[in-house]
């Protein structure tokens, strides 16, 4: 009679993670998504964290595996600048590859910068990644009026409002125009910017759209 595994029993302690696995882990991550250098830290830490968890609840000494964990969190730092210096992570052309990407979805400059702070790129290299992608002066407000035109136009608003709508609703009330107004304000455009969108004429509109997707 064959006897039952003894589900009791505890479970091995899995080993500690080292270099060489959590150089893996990074390789093995990089190959599936892009990465800035900070996010890439960051996924090495929870791998780092979740291993401490997992050999805590398997009994390990809690004191212990505190200590392990943060003798190992500087090696995600220090993994992270290998793949810089290999090449394998370039935060100057993610925010450049990101910056376009947000903004031919309708994003503000500002909403852009705030993204790739949260990415924790440094606020000098998101600066001239966006100069070099959406322009400086005069090219970046076109830009910057063009993704205005694209958040526009996911709202119906301005030169996209549908032509079934009564006259009524084409001049907008005021309330709702302060509501409208506020919108572009939540995300990150002037006033004077929504000003220029919504009071664009369609033909236009379209164009300058479909200049910013073609240069992006």
């Amino acid at each position: 009679m064959s006897r039952r595994p003894d589900i009791s029993a505890p479970r091995p302690p899995s080993p500690a993670p080292d270099r060489k696995s959590l150089r893996e882990a990074a390789i093995a991550h990089l190959a599936r998504f892009a990465a800035t250098e900070r996010g890439l830290a960051l996924v090495l830490e929870r791998r780092i964290a979740r291993w401490g968890r997992r050999a805590v609840e398997d009994g390990q000494d809690s004191s212990i595996v505190t200590e392990t964990v943060n003798g190992l969190l500087p090696l995600a730092a220090s993994i992270a600048q290998d793949m810089v210096t290999l090449g394998a992570v370039d935060d100057h052309g993610f925010a450049k590859s990101r910056a376009a990407r947000l903004t031919r979805s309708g994003r503000s400059r500002r909403a852009v910068q705030a993204q790739l702070a949260a990415k924790g790129i440094a606020p000098s290299t998101t600066g001239q990644a966006l100069d070099e992608t959406l322009g400086q002066d005069e090219t970046a407000r076109d830009a910057e009026i063009a993704a205005a035109l694209i958040f526009a136009r996911k709202r119906r608003a301005g030169p996209f409002q549908r032509d079934e709508q009564p006259d009524e609703e084409n001049e907008p009330h005021p309330d709702r125009k302060a509501r409208l107004y506020s919108a572009f304000a939540r995300a990150g455009f002037s006033r004077d910017i929504t000003r220029r969108a919504l009071e664009m004429d369609p033909e236009e509109a379209d164009d300058r759209i479909l200049t910013l997707k073609a240069s992006l």
